[in-house]
């Protein structure tokens, strides 16, 4: 389960087994959880949120979306990187 970054007290990261649904990150407060925060990433560059699962209050969560498309190269290439693969599927 490769962990990505930390924005405050959240951790941005992926589960391993997760390769072929396309590209998104989960978010939770201090670790990985279950039922995390899930975010797809998408082909033009943004993020869109799947579901708020970890009941992110709203105002956070805005600042972590931002961040999240802020980091859209890096993620695209720690996925690449982490499930050996050329090309990245988006959910749109």
């Amino acid at each position: 389960m490769p962990s990505l970054f930390r924005i405050g007290g959240y951790l941005v990261y992926f589960w391993s087994n997760e390769n072929f649904e396309p590209i998104h990150v989960h978010v939770s407060k201090g670790k990985p959880r279950p039922n995390a925060t899930k975010i797809w990433l998408t082909a033009s560059g943004g993020c869109i949120l799947a579901n708020n699962s970890s009941k992110i209050p709203t105002k956070e969560l805005n600042n972590i979306l931002e961040i999240i498309a802020a980091q859209y190269f890096l993620i695209c290439k720690e996925w690449k990187e982490h499930f050996k693969i050329n090309e990245i599927k988006f959910y749109c």
